[in-house]
C-alpha cells in the first residue's frame, strides 16, 4: 500500500543541537496522544474534585457536630468558645443575656442536675482564702497537705 507523499513526507525539527527528522504521521500521532492525555487529565481532575467534595460534606457535617458538642460542654460550664477566644471576663450585656438563656435552655433540655462549677484558677487568691480552704478539708486531706508542704 502506497501512502500519499504528504503523509509519508516529513520535516526536520531542531531542538538546540539535536536535529530530529519527523514524519507528518508521527507528528499527528504525538498531537493526538497529547490531546488524549489532556482530556484524561481533565477527566481525572473532575473525578478527583467530585470525590473530595463528597468526602468534604461528610467532614463538614462531623466537624459541625463536634463543634456543637464542645460548645455545649463549654456552655454548661458557664463559658463559650467565643468568650474564651476573645478573652472576655465580662461579656457585653446582650451577649451575656443570650449566653445565659442558651445555657439555661441547654441545661433544661439535657436534664442536668449537677452543674460544673466555674473555675477559680484565674482569680488571685489571698493567704486568708487559702487558709480557709485548708481548714475546710477533712483531717486526712489536711494531713496530706501538711506532709506535702513540710517534706519540701
Amino acid at each position: 500500500m502506497h501512502l500519499p507523499s504528504f503523509v509519508s513526507g516529513g520535516f526536520n525539527l531542531s531542538l538546540g543541537n539535536f536535529p530530529l527528522s519527523v514524519t507528518y504521521l508521527q507528528a499527528a500521532a504525538v498531537v493526538f496522544l497529547l490531546f488524549i492525555l489532556i482530556l484524561l487529565m481533565a477527566q481525572f481532575r473532575r473525578h478527583y474534585v467530585d470525590w473530595s467534595i463528597k468526602g468534604g460534606i461528610v467532614g463538614i457535617f462531623f466537624g459541625f457536630l463536634l463543634a456543637l458538642i464542645l460548645e455545649g460542654f463549654l456552655l454548661i460550664g458557664g463559658k463559650t468558645a467565643l468568650t474564651e477566644v476573645l478573652g472576655w471576663k465580662n461579656a457585653p450585656k446582650p451577649i451575656q443575656v443570650a449566653l445565659d438563656s442558651g445555657r439555661s435552655k441547654l441545661i433544661q433540655v439535657l436534664g442536668i442536675q449537677d452543674q460544673i462549677p466555674t473555675s477559680v484558677a484565674k482569680e488571685n487568691t489571698t493567704v486568708q482564702s487559702a487558709v480557709e480552704i485548708l481548714q475546710s478539708l477533712n483531717p486526712a486531706d489536711r494531713q496530706k497537705v501538711k506532709t506535702l508542704f513540710c517534706s519540701q
